[in-house]
């Protein structure tokens, strides 16, 4: 029998650790194909390049294993390896694993989640994986079955059209992980901020910091779970309408008003 063919990318870019992992765990699954950023990506969130032509380089090529690095963005690398390096769907897309959570707020700036966006808006069953780790050192050990098994039942029983999963993986540090939570994106936000410092040569310029603050006292959220050790899986998709607003919204209409 064929085996799935699995498209792998990430915004951490080609040469990261969590790809290295993700790309280990999928061979268990099915053939691969990385098409992945030849450098860090990470807060790209959906930028797509226009004003630049892209570039890809073949890094690897084994029965069941091919590898491309790209000059552009984590959805150019799905947009450019599915309809020209491919030039068909692929049986799952997956992205990661991030150095780093994409909980809450953090999908929305997030190149690894962009990727998989792309894949739902195609609707290619999507997955982005992160675990809450920024090391670049970070161990994905722990990770590999729960990826395993989402990432089977993704492959087994699909997914809803146009809908992708967003899974965070706690980085628990000798505590064990309890298991697998599906849940909602909390209501989360950076309080951020903009530091203003001089360069040496006394040229003003600005450095973005910020504080992470979680309003959401929800036990159904994705933040909950990182929290009590618990992956989180989130149902996304790209639709931002906020249909409960729309009836609000309805004595606003009007016929021509010239």
């Amino acid at each position: 029998m064929n085996k799935p063919l699995i498209f792998i990318t990430n915004d951490d870019g080609i040469h990261a650790p969590g790809l290295r992992a993700l790309i280990g765990v999928m061979k268990q699954l099915g053939d691969v194909l990385v098409v992945a950023p030849d450098k860090p990506m990470s807060g790209m969130g959906h930028a797509v390049t226009i004003t630049s032509p892209l570039r890809v380089n073949k890094l690897k090529e084994e029965p069941g294993h091919i590898e491309y690095s790209c000059n552009g963005t984590p959805a150019d690398c799905v947009k450019l390896g599915q309809k020209a390096i491919l030039g068909r769907n692929p049986d799952l897309i997956v992205s990661g694993i991030n150095h780093g959570s994409n909980s809450s707020v953090n999908v929305i700036y997030s190149g690894t989640m962009a990727a998989v966006l792309e894949g739902a808006m195609e609707n290619i069953p999507s997955i982005g994986f992160s675990l809450n780790d920024y090391s670049f050192h970070a161990d994905f050990s722990k990770c590999e079955p729960y990826i395993l098994s989402i990432a089977g039942n993704v492959l087994e029983k699909g997914l809803p059209e146009y809908t992708c999963l967003n899974v965070n993986i706690p980085a628990v540090n000798g505590s064990p992980i309890k298991g697998i939570k599906i849940v909602r994106q909390a209501m989360a936000f950076w309080d951020e901020k903009f530091e203003h410092r001089k360069d040496p040569h006394e040229r003003d310029y600005f450095w973005l910091t910020g504080v992470f603050r979680n309003r959401d006292e929800g036990l159904d959220t994705d933040e909950w779970a990182l929290k009590n050790n618990y992956v989180s899986v989130v149902p996304v998709h790209f639709d931002l309408t906020s249909h409960k607003t729309i009836p609000l919204l309805r004595d606003w209409e009007t016929g021509n008003l010239n």
